[in-house]
C-alpha cells in the first residue's frame, strides 16, 4: 500500500512539473517566428498609392483599424480620422477577452522599425513579441506578394497621427496562453499578373480573406468542408447575423449571378447609389465593410467573381439575421 501510494505521488508530481512546463513554454518561448527583417521601405509616391487602395479596399486595415458608426448601414467609418483605432472586440462579439484595435497612425506605430511592421503584418506577432489575436487576419496576409505588404506599410506611414493608444488585449483562460501557439512563420506568395484572371482572383480573395467570414465556424477555427459556404454567426445588438453563401451554388449560394451583378452589389457603395442610413439596434445591420469594399477596381471584382465561381458549390441555406428577444 505504500508503494502503490508513493508511486501515485511521484505520478501527480511528475504531471505537475509536465504541466509546468507546458504553460512555462507557452507563456515565455512562444510565438517563435524568428526575429524581424531588417529592412527600409521607401515611401515612393508609386507605393503609398498601391497601399493606399490595399489598406482601403483589398486588405481594408483601415476599416478595423478605425472606429466605426454602427448607428449607421454597415458601419463606415470617418474618412477624416483614419488608422486611430479603438474598435473594441468583447464579449459581444463573441470574444472571450476585451480587445482593441491598435492605433496604425504614427501616434503608435513610429515606434516601429520597417521589419516589425512586416512581421506583425505577416505572422502576427508584434514589436514586444507577443501573438496578434487573429481577428487581424495575418495568416491571409502571410501568403500576399513582398511588394504587396511593402506598400501597405508605405502608406500606413504616411497616415496623419490621430488618436491615442489603447490597453494590450485581455483574453481569458486557456485562451491567453493558446494565442501564443497560434503564429506561424509567413509564407508568402506571389502576386499573379492581372492577365491570369482566376489566379489573381484567388489572390484578392485570399487577401481580402473573405473565407474567414464566410465560412461556418466551431469555437474559432473554420469547418472543414464548408469553406465561403456561408453562415458564421456574428452577435449584433439586438440579433444575430449570419455571412452569406459566397459559392456558386445556385439555390443557396450566388450561383445565378451574373459578372455585372456581382460588380455592381459591390459599387453601389462607391457610386452614391447606396446610402449609409440610420440602423435602430432591433434592424438588419452588417459587418461587412461595404464603403471600402465598393471602391475596389471593377476589374479586380470580376477577377474576384471568375475565381468564385470555380469553387465547390456548397448548399447551405443561410438566414442572414434573426432578432433576438432581450
Amino acid at each position: 500500500m505504500k508503494k502503490f501510494k508513493k508511486w501515485i505521488a511521484i505520478i501527480l508530481i511528475l504531471v505537475v512539473v509536465i504541466v509546468i512546463s507546458g504553460v512555462s513554454y507557452v507563456s515565455l518561448a512562444l510565438p517563435d517566428v524568428g526575429d524581424p527583417e531588417d529592412i527600409k521601405v521607401e515611401r515612393t509616391p508609386e507605393r503609398i498609392a498601391r497601399g493606399e487602395y490595399l489598406a482601403n479596399h483589398v486588405t481594408v486595415c483601415v476599416d478595423c483599424h478605425s472606429t466605426r458608426d454602427w448607428a449607421k448601414f454597415a458601419g463606415p467609418i470617418n474618412n477624416d480620422v483614419i488608422g486611430a483605432g479603438g474598435e473594441l472586440f468583447d464579449f459581444r462579439a463573441g470574444i472571450p477577452g476585451e480587445i482593441y484595435t491598435p492605433n496604425i497612425t504614427p501616434v503608435n506605430l513610429e515606434r516601429y522599425t520597417d521589419g516589425e511592421l512586416f512581421r506583425a503584418i505577416t505572422t502576427g506577432v508584434k514589436k514586444d513579441g507577443s501573438a496578434i489575436f487573429p481577428i487581424m487576419p495575418w495568416q491571409n496576409y502571410s501568403k500576399m506578394d513582398r511588394e504587396d505588404i511593402y506598400d501597405i506599410i508605405a502608406y500606413i506611414r504616411s497616415l496623419k497621427p490621430h488618436g491615442k493608444n489603447y490597453p494590450p488585449h485581455k483574453l481569458d483562460f486557456p485562451l491567453n496562453l493558446l494565442v501564443n501557439t497560434f503564429p506561424k512563420p509567413a509564407a508568402l506568395g506571389k502576386r499573379p499578373a492581372e492577365s491570369d484572371t482566376l489566379k489573381y482572383g484567388e489572390y484578392l480573395v485570399t487577401a481580402a480573406a473573405c473565407i474567414d467570414c464566410h465560412t461556418k465556424d466551431d469555437k474559432g477555427k473554420l469547418v472543414p468542408g464548408m469553406e465561403f459556404g456561408g453562415g458564421r454567426m456574428f452577435p449584433m445588438p439586438g440579433g444575430e447575423l449570419r455571412s452569406a453563401n459566397i459559392t456558386p451554388d445556385k439555390n443557396t449560394g450566388i450561383g445565378t449571378w451574373t459578372k455585372e451583378q456581382f460588380v455592381a452589389r459591390f459599387r453601389q457603395y462607391a457610386d452614391g447609389t447606396a446610402q449609409a442610413y440610420p440602423v435602430k439596434p432591433n434592424e438588419f445591420q452588417t459587418i461587412m465593410p461595404w464603403w471600402k469594399y465598393g471602391g475596389m477596381k471593377v476589374s479586380d471584382l470580376e477577377a474576384m467573381y471568375a475565381y468564385l465561381r470555380t469553387i465547390k458549390p456548397i448548399s447551405n441555406p443561410v438566414v442572414k439575421y434573426q432578432q433576438v428577444k432581450q
